[in-house]
């Protein structure tokens, strides 16, 4: 547990809201390479793209920086780079439809593995997910998903890994992706339970869900998970939770004792 800002007003949380992939969901992990290949067979096509050096770096940073993002913006931000580049795109939405075909693949076959016995659910959970839920119910505190997944794949999801009745609402995106953006649903939080300074928590592990918290003078806690191995920090991941002004970083939820007293001051 990285203690960012130990300033923050502690023992005041009513709420908490988490993202969803990469946060309590391991289901899409991989999807970043999904979307690299994508972006990256795409941009070569363009007849003024830079070297393969550069694009590739290119193209890491612009999916670390836009993640956790409905991903429909990072497929606009990807026609946006074809059209700079000299290229003709597609639209946003069928890079969408490819990105999702391809990435549900993967994921529907983890689902099966679950269903099958082959895997539990809990080996495609962030660890110490189910016990730090629990912690938070012992503590009264209203819990809810914020997703740029698709909202029907979300809410099925955390039904099979076991975690949906920990949550009063599970929100994700919608094809009317612009009034159903993460800030939306927090400011929308944040007017029902008519939150004051610290009484908000955010996990998450992209910048959106930090940024748009800190804005409404929520707490930031910035989930750097190494998806691939589950455990330790992704050093990417925290160093773009640190530019969104993360308050705290922590690789899961294993010292959940710990986040837990430090954030109700326990």
């Amino acid at each position: 547990m990285e203690i960012i800002n130990p300033n923050i007003p502690r023992g005041h949380i009513r709420v908490a809201i988490f993202d969803f992939d990469g946060t309590l969901s391991l289901l899409r992990r991989g999807w970043p390479q999904i979307m690299y290949a994508l972006m990256r067979s795409e941009l070569l096509k363009t007849p003024q793209h830079e070297s393969i050096n550069e694009l590739d770096a290119f193209i890491t940073e612009l999916i670390y920086s836009t993640s956790g993002q409905q991903t429909i913006y990072q497929m606009i931000r990807l026609v946006e780079e074809i059209e700079k580049r000299g290229g003709t795109p597609d639209t946003p939405q069928a890079y969408l439809q490819i990105f999702t075909e391809q990435l549900l693949a993967r994921v529907n076959e983890r689902i099966a593995a679950i269903q099958a016995g082959t895997n539990t659910a809990e080996d495609w959970l962030v660890p110490g997910t189910l016990a730090f839920l629990q912690a938070l119910r012992a503590r009264n505190i209203i819990c809810y998903i914020a997703s740029g997944t698709g909202e029907n794949f979300v809410r099925d999801e955390a039904v099979l890994l076991g975690i949906a009745p920990y949550f009063a609402g599970i929100f994700g995106a919608h094809a009317d992706y612009k009034n159903h953006s993460k800030k939306i649903v927090i400011r929308n939080l944040v007017q029902q339970h008519q939150l004051r300074a610290g009484e908000l928590v955010t996990f998450g592990d992209g910048a959106p869900e930090i940024m748009d918290t800190k804005a409404v003078g929520g707490i930031g806690v910035g989930l750097a998970t190494e998806e691939e191995q589950r455990n330790g920090i992704n050093v990417r991941k925290r160093e773009v939770l640190l530019q969104a002004g993360a308050d705290m970083i922590i690789p899961d939820f294993r010292e959940y004792k710990a986040l837990t007293g430090f954030l109700f001051d326990q």
